[in-house]
């Protein structure tokens, strides 16, 4: 068996109690980190919690390399793991497709997701949302500005009135010289306002800061003015309002402090 395990949004304890039971359970546990990660817990404290010996794969150690983690399955109850839900936003269906390939059973434990956070923190409806899309580190694209693909999507997005979480960039082993074992990176929500008030235009957008922690942070305004603002620890991600309905904007304005000429009052 081969159990797919999202641990959730912050810390050891964000895991659902299905997801903790099936990781003390299995017999050899790994993850990876390098879609996502914990901000509340490394993983000292994930094994400490869990009483397991968790090991981390790399990139190509789960997407090139993936035979360690199917012997394992192939043997006995193996358990893969990622922050969020290990099948939202980054998946891993072809580790599951590879498995169920050899006659390895496999599952899902899902685990909340920074988009379903993100709808439940700003108020805003989220069968409302369109497709998501990612802000790379200019470096990472070879430009200093916003790609076309990130624009394409919000104004798509927004001319059927839908919202768009913009997921910021990640970077773990990977700097801007290349590979880099020891650089780990998180774009900041400021940084990333920046560069779309710049790349894109100063409109309404929503700041979404340490979802499920006990310090999230939600706050709402132009980019260039978001852009001026600290916003903590990681991870942050913002979304690109469309049309709003009227909860909505209540929301937005008591949730996340929007200004009421920003929502049309």
């Amino acid at each position: 068996m081969l159990t797919f395990i999202g641990l959730g949004l912050y810390d050891e304890r964000s895991v659902t109690v299905e997801g903790r039971d099936a990781l003390r359970a299995a017999d050899r546990v790994f993850a990876e980190f390098y879609t996502s990660r914990l901000v509340g817990a490394d993983v000292d404290e994930l094994e400490a919690y869990h009483g397991a010996d968790i090991e981390v794969r790399s990139r190509e150690g789960v997407e090139r390399d993936p035979e360690p983690i199917l012997a394992a399955a192939a043997e006995g109850d193996a358990a893969f793991c990622t922050a969020g839900d290990t099948m939202i936003s980054t998946t891993h269906a072809d580790l599951r497709l590879r498995a169920e390939e050899r006659g390895i059973d496999t599952r899902v434990v899902h685990g909340v997701t920074a988009q379903s956070a993100a709808s439940s923190l700003t108020g805003l409806q989220n069968y409302r949302f369109g497709k998501a899309t990612t802000l790379p580190f200019p470096y990472a694209h070879g430009g200093d500005d916003v790609p076309g693909s990130v624009v394409e999507t919000i104004e798509a997005n927004r001319e059927r009135g839908l919202h768009t979480v913009v997921y910021l960039d990640i970077k773990v082993g990977t700097g801007p010289t290349g590979p880099d074992p020891d650089h780990e990176e998180y774009m900041t929500a400021d940084v990333a306002a920046g560069l779309l008030a710049d790349g894109w235009r100063d409109e309404l957008a929503v700041v979404v800061a340490r979802a499920g922690s006990p310090d999230a942070v939600v706050a709402a305004d132009r980019l260039s003015a978001l852009a001026g603002r600290e916003f903590g620890d990681p991870l942050h991600l913002l979304v690109i309002p469309g049309a709003l309905h009227h909860v909505e904007a209540d929301a937005l304005a008591g949730l996340a402090g929007a200004p009421s000429e920003l929502l049309g009052e």
